[in-house]
């Protein structure tokens, strides 16, 4: 008999509380017979939990551990999630998943242009369900746009697994090298850690950047190191699926209370048959519409709108409330800049200080106007600006020893 989501999520809690010492106390929590409702009441993991307790997660012996995964540290301080053999197939088997919805097959070529080193589980993800679906890879790594388009003029890959704001410094070296994409072997692009659509699904400034420059496909990708999974757009373009196989997901409002079709809620995610370090109900922080009505691919699976922000990340400006996202649509829709990072941190009374970095040959152009308007339009208020040398800001940006982009960071 097919194993139903109640199923697994006994499986789940059950084998949480008995293997992890951190979930070792809810055994007086689990109502028996196991239902739905007992599940949803029980208590959140935050990632407050999984940092503060790392060691406490791990539900096997070291032994067993086959990989150590760290998250970036984006949201928090970096956390180790601990995987074992059958982690890694399950993370094989989602990601070939997640390709596929995309209409990858084992004829494809893929590029990665993101770090698969350094604990990074993203790019260990995407090797692995590459080779899973029987497809070739070209592992790059981040940054060097030369080696990129070097390796795409000479090995013709069909697929580049990318961040959308690096696409944005591929085109633009290709179009100061006389590089003519329209005439290269890429069909689509696989986008990694920056949102492409809007809160309508249409696409952002960045996603309408990169394909007016670029006839090619776009996807969507949502996921996170602790979920050890992804949820990825289909050919339909109508959300991010979630693969029920391997997670549960809750979308929920500030009561803690299930948001409906098309609202906006907190993603909170159970992991299924995850050995070496099982969550329970963990809140991820990130805020984003669900959509449960059938996508037009003729998929029933839940699926997420992009991120509209994350809970730690909302800034307090000059009395104005902004999410980060507002700030990156200003610039990444300038056509001139073509990289940028913003700082928040705090002033003597312990308010929030909102400097923008940008390129140095804008300080005397005539676009500053330009801008100063489009923050008071869009944001109501205006940023400090300092200026830097295009070298050392791209290097702020894209960090030698990090494995994200970082377009933002927050300073006590």
């Amino acid at each position: 008999m097919e194993k139903t989501i109640t199923d697994s999520l006994i499986q789940t809690v059950e084998y949480a509380v008995a293997k992890s010492p951190f979930y070792s106390n809810y055994q007086q929590l689990i109502a028996k017979p196991f239902s739905l409702d007992a599940f949803k009441k029980l208590p959140f993991t935050s990632k407050d939990d999984l940092a503060v307790s790392n060691a406490d997660f791990l539900a096997v012996n070291k032994d067993n551990i086959a990989d150590y995964s760290t998250t970036s540290g984006t949201s928090g301080e970096a956390v180790t999630v601990f995987l074992t053999q059958n982690d890694l197939k399950r993370l094989a088997k989602n990601e070939a998943h997640s390709l596929r919805l995309t209409g990858a097959t084992e004829k494809d070529l893929f590029q990665l242009t993101t770090t698969i080193d350094r604990q990074f589980m993203a790019g260990l993800a995407y090797y692995l369900g590459v080779q899973e679906i029987g497809a070739g890879m070209i592992r790059i790594g981040p940054g060097v746009p030369e080696l990129q388009w070097s390796s795409i003029l000479k090995n013709q890959p069909t697929i580049l697994i990318a961040v959308p704001s690096f696409v944005i410094t591929l085109l633009d070296y290709a179009k100061k090298n006389h590089i003519d994409v329209a005439a290269t072997s890429i069909q689509k692009i696989v986008c990694v850690g920056e949102a492409i659509h809007e809160d309508d699904l249409s696409y952002n400034i960045l996603g309408k950047r990169i394909l007016e420059n670029w006839d090619v496909q776009l996807y969507s990708t949502y996921a996170s190191t602790e979920m050890g999974a992804a949820f990825t757009e289909c050919e339909a373009q109508n959300g991010c699926h979630l693969n029920e196989d391997l997670l549960y997901l809750e979308v929920l409002n500030d009561a803690g209370d299930a948001v409906s079709d098309g609202e906006i809620g907190e993603i909170v995610v159970t992991t299924l048959n995850v050995e070496g370090t099982p969550l329970l109900r963990y809140k991820t922080g990130d805020l984003a519409r669900v959509y449960t009505s059938p996508c037009a691919c003729g998929r029933t699976s839940p699926r997420l709108g992009p991120i509209i922000g994350r809970k730690n990340q909302l800034i307090k400006f000059k009395g104005t409330t902004i999410f980060p996202k507002a700030i990156f649509e200003i610039f990444d829709a300038i056509p001139q800049i073509s990289c940028y990072k913003i700082e928040v941190s705090k002033d003597y009374l312990g308010n929030d200080a909102l400097t923008v970095l940008l390129e140095k040959q804008l300080e005397s152009s005539g676009l500053m106007p330009q801008i100063v308007e489009h923050c008071k339009s869009n944001l109501r208020v205006v940023p400090h600006f300092i200026f830097l040398e295009n070298e050392y800001l791209r290097n702020q940006v894209f960090k030698k020893n990090s494995r994200k982009p970082e377009k933002i960071s927050f300073k006590n």
